[in-house]
């Protein structure tokens, strides 16, 4: 058999698709193409799986291409004793896990940069940088008709906002694990002892913890909250914040916000809470000495986004300044979370730089 699977395509359509049985006798036999229409249902899920554990983009992609290549190589030894799904879901959690242990993660070049000026003291300092990079909505399409099993307490809108993963990894690799196996994709215990090769006892021990862990990070009200996507209410916190954003006006952004609004700005472990911590924060540092930026909407992670554009009134070219993501509560904005990796606007299909 070949040393690495096909690439991916165009999957055929539902209707088009020949039966599993026949794809999973044809692929032990080296057939790639047959390999490839077995697992492609399955590809977004598994990409959007690595990165619930991860927290990374660029890594989830490079462990989905790891779990493809090792379920080509050993389609011989799968006993169909699980689905294939189920099959494909251990070989991605495993190899996740893997990459968490032995530390074989991308290198996270933009942690060790500076901040330009220094930064005002934060509301809360964690322990830990958070390494959460924002996901984008167009990599979410095809997988939110998937109807999770019966054990699953997450909708795919809230699996995937950024308060639920920022507080997921925060948790040990194997609680972390547990809980997306269990109560975001809906596995029974049994099925994820096997996933894990662990036992039933310890698997319900975890998820308990995790559980715990969860509810002590989450912040706030749930997404149940927050205006439905592209609704009209959406549409004018959106347009207000972009026309204050846009105008330097801190003012104006503040009075967007809740009272226990947060800004966070992934992998710095600073957090500032509140109007007033905001409000120095974007008078001192964001929009201090007349900064104006141009933002560009985009969405990640179920939440309204932007491509931040710094200008420079001395050239007509604006620069990239990371990616703004924004949670909302009702008619306010409830977190600002800044990413200042550029490297981030290549996987929402934006520019590293724009003429105004």
């Amino acid at each position: 058999m070949p040393g690495t699977p096909p690439a991916g395509k165009t999957g055929a359509s539902a209707h088009d698709r020949r039966p599993a049985g026949d794809l999973l006798a044809l692929a032990r036999g080296g057939d790639g193409e047959a390999f490839r229409e077995l697992v492609e249902p399955y590809r977004r899920e598994l990409q959007v799986h690595c990165y619930r554990i991860l927290g990374s983009v660029q890594d989830a992609e490079d462990l989905l291409q790891e779990t493809l290549l090792a379920a080509w190589r050993g389609i011989g030894g799968y006993e169909e004793r699980a689905s294939v799904r189920t099959w494909l879901y251990r070989i991605a959690t495993n190899r996740c896990l893997n990459a968490l242990r032995t530390g074989t993660r991308r290198p996270h070049e933009h942690a060790a940069r500076r901040p330009e000026i220094p930064l005002p003291e934060p509301s809360h300092h964690r322990a830990e940088p958070s390494w959460l990079e924002p996901y984008p909505d167009v990599l979410l399409d095809g997988i939110a008709d998937r109807v999770p099993g019966p054990e699953a307490r997450y909708e795919i809108r809230e699996s995937v906002s950024l308060a639920f993963l920022a507080a997921l990894q925060r948790l040990p690799p194997k609680q972390r694990a547990v809980l997306v196996l269990r109560d975001v994709l809906g596995f029974r215990a049994a099925e994820v002892a096997d996933i894990l090769r662990t036992t039933e006892n310890a698997v319900t021990g975890a998820l308990k913890r995790a559980r715990r862990g969860l509810d002590d990070e989450l912040p706030g009200p749930g997404p149940e909250s927050a205006p439905l996507p592209e609704s009209p209410r959406e549409r004018r916190i959106v347009a207000d914040f972009v026309r204050a954003f846009e105008a330097g006006d801190v003012d104006a952004i503040v009075a967007l916000l809740t009272d226990d609004a947060w800004l966070t700005m992934p992998p710095l472990p600073l957090e500032y809470r509140g109007p007033d911590a905001i409000r120095n924060f974007l008078a001192t540092v964001a929009l201090r000495d007349g900064l104006r930026y141009t933002l560009i909407a985009t969405r990640a992670n179920g939440q309204p986004a932007f491509g931040c554009y710094l200008r420079d009134p001395r050239t007509p070219i604006l620069h990239a300044h990371g990616v703004l993501v924004l949670t909302l509560t009702r008619d306010r904005i409830t977190a600002l979370t800044r990413f200042h990796d550029n490297s981030l606007l290549e996987i929402f299909g934006l520019p590293r730089s724009l003429r105004a």
